[in-house]
Order: structure tokens, then C-alpha cells, then sequence
């Protein structure tokens, strides 16, 4: 597995996020597995939590499916240490609650047990978990940053100083999964956060097609999709795992196509 540096070092990357265990985590670990030999650049998987505040209404429900098929922390860590072979680096994201009631210090073990690169925590603010965060990155786990266009320019020096893996930049006031997508200012936003950091910067939230990849990828390093995907999950989890591998498999590659066409 590379790094999440050497995952930036191949050149724009598209970061696919999936919610684990929905519909469940066998089938989690297929689109894992079917992702990577994609050649998604680095791959996030969430963490289900019933108050995910900074989700939409498809991330949210693809949660309370997760906890519905009984999907919990152990269980993840259990499914991720079965994948064997992954190229792209796995980020956990969610929310700080479950990392508490597991227990940090166990949560970033077992996480780094199971070969996970990164962290991102969107309900937790660099400086409120300065001591979790330094403890991963101690231990090798990369805390991964969010910054927003409404981030003035003292608290972006503040956190691009300390951004480590690359920062997650939504693209827009809101949550996951609105239609609006990318904000119109997206060049002048991404040069007002490069003057911060030396980080790469990702780009995500509305970004739900291949249009808008194109759109976006002169100006970013890494371009995230997630509502898209899960919404592909829940219409096709009726129909089985294989179904859903192939709907997802081909959106996913249309993609890939966007980013890597001159």
C-alpha cells in the first residue's frame, strides 16, 4: 500500500468514498477491492454514526442502513484487515463520538493494525483535538484537515501549517451531496489555500459528475466523490452485490476518464 504522499506523487487523484457496511461490510470490502483496481488514488470509508451533521440526506441514510445490518467499529476494523493487496491508502472518516466510546488511544492501534493511512474527523477542529490529533500523527495515523471558502485567512495559515497528507477543501457552504455543486470561485479559492500550505488539496462536496471533474481539475490536486456512489449503492442493493460492483465500477471509471483526459 502506498502512502498517501506517494498516492499524490502519481498525479491527480480521484477519491472515492464509500459508507462501510452498507448494504453491508462483505459487500464494502468487494467495492474496496474494486475501487483500488480502478485505480482509485486514495479511497475513504466511513465510519456510520447516527448524527452525521455534516452528511445529506444519502450519506445519512446509507449510515442507518450501516447500523441497521450491524455494522460497528470492531467489525470494520475486522472487515479491513481481511483486504489484503490495496495499492490506495484507506482514510477513515467520521465522526469523533464513536472514536470516544471505542476509546482513542485503542481506535488509532487497531486502525494502523488494519493498514489504515489516515483519519478525518469533520466534527473536530484541529486546535479542539490538538492532543487526538498529535497522538496520530505520533503514531503514523495522518490526521487529515477541512478547510471551507468561508475559512479567513489567519485560521487557513493556522491549519495549513499543521496539514500533514493532503486538506480536504469543500467546495461549498452546506453538506455532502448538494446539487449546487462546486462554487463558481473554485480557482480563486484553491490559490487563496495553496498561499497557506504545501499540502495537496482536494476538492469535494457536489462534485457528482464527470463534467464537473472536468470543470474542477485544473485547480486541485485530488478530487473527492462520495454521495454519488453511495446514492449508486442504495438504488442497486436490491439487485445484489454483483450489480452493485458493476454500476459502481462504471461510474466510478467515467470518472477516472475526466480526470485523466488532456
Amino acid at each position: 500500500m502506498r502512502t498517501i504522499a506517494e498516492a499524490f506523487d502519481s498525479g491527480k487523484l480521484l477519491i472515492p468514498y464509500i459508507c462501510a457496511g452498507d448494504p453491508n461490510l462483505h459487500t464494502t470490502a468487494q467495492i474496496i477491492k474494486e475501487l483500488d483496481k480502478l485505480g482509485a488514488g486514495i479511497i475513504e470509508v466511513g465510519m456510520p454514526f447516527s448524527d452525521p451533521l455534516a452528511d445529506g440526506p444519502v450519506i445519512q441514510a446509507a449510515s442507518q442502513r450501516a447500523l441497521a445490518s450491524g455494522t460497528t467499529m470492531p467489525k470494520i476494523f475486522e472487515m479491513l484487515s481481511e483486504i489484503k493487496g490495496l495499492s490506495a491508502p484507506i482514510v477513515l472518516m467520521g465522526y469523533i463520538n464513536p472514536i470516544m466510546k471505542y476509546g482513542e488511544s485503542s481506535f488509532v492501534r487497531d486502525a494502523l493494525a488494519c493498514n489504515v493511512s489516515g483519519v478525518l474527523i469533520p466534527d473536530l477542529p484541529f486546535d479542539e483535538g490538538k492532543e487526538f490529533y498529535d497522538m496520530c500523527a505520533s503514531e503514523g495515523l495522518c490526521p487529515i484537515y477541512m478547510v471551507t471558502p468561508n475559512t479567513d485567512d489567519e485560521r487557513l495559515g493556522q491549519i495549513g501549517r499543521v496539514a500533514k497528507g493532503f486538506l480536504y477543501c469543500v467546495s461549498l457552504l452546506g453538506i455532502t451531496g448538494d446539487a449546487r455543486g462546486p462554487i463558481d470561485e473554485i480557482k480563486s479559492y484553491m490559490e487563496s489555500v495553496r498561499t497557506h500550505t504545501s499540502v495537496p488539496l482536494a476538492l469535494g462536496f457536489g462534485i457528482d459528475s464527470p463534467e464537473k471533474v472536468k470543470a474542477v481539475k485544473p485547480y486541485v490536486d485530488g478530487i473527492v466523490v462520495g454521495s454519488a456512489i453511495v446514492k449508486i449503492i442504495a438504488e442497486k442493493s436490491a439487485l445484489g452485490e454483483g450489480a452493485i460492483k458493476d454500476e459502481v465500477s462504471t461510474f466510478v471509471s467515467s470518472f477516472l476518464r475526466a480526470l485523466r483526459e488532456q
